[in-house]
């Protein structure tokens, strides 16, 4: 039996997509955030966590349709994530507490501290 070729352009697909579950609350709970393809990368993920665009994160799942995998990708986007904020201390609470709670290495930032008679 012939195949079909496939109307979604296999370009599109092969590439390593990064999804978000976030917890609204008891009341409306935990959902995947709805996420414009193109903003389904790592970098950009991780980009948009740093700006404040998800509150309270339980976890990010990476996954590529062509390959055939899916992945947790929690520890390895927390990671990054201190290693970014590390340089920055301007994070969230509720995104340290992510941090602390799923990075494989310590979440160490060094606070600035003002300077007595610095001007």
């Amino acid at each position: 039996m012939r195949q079909s070729p496939s109307i979604v352009p296999l370009d599109r697909l092969d590439r390593d997509i990064y999804l978000v579950l976030e917890d609204f609350g008891a009341r409306a709970g935990c959902s995947w955030r709805e996420t414009d393809e193109q903003d389904t990368d790592r970098e950009t993920i991780i980009r948009d966590l740093i700006a404040g665009q998800y509150a309270y994160l339980v976890r990010i799942v990476a996954f590529n349709a062509i390959e055939g995998w899916s992945r947790d990708a929690t520890s390895e986007v927390a990671d990054k994530l201190a290693e970014r904020a590390a340089a920055d201390a301007e994070i969230t609470s509720a995104l340290r507490a992510f941090i602390e709670a799923n990075a494989t290495r310590p979440f160490a930032v060094q606070l600035a501290l003002p300077l007595r008679g610095a001007a």
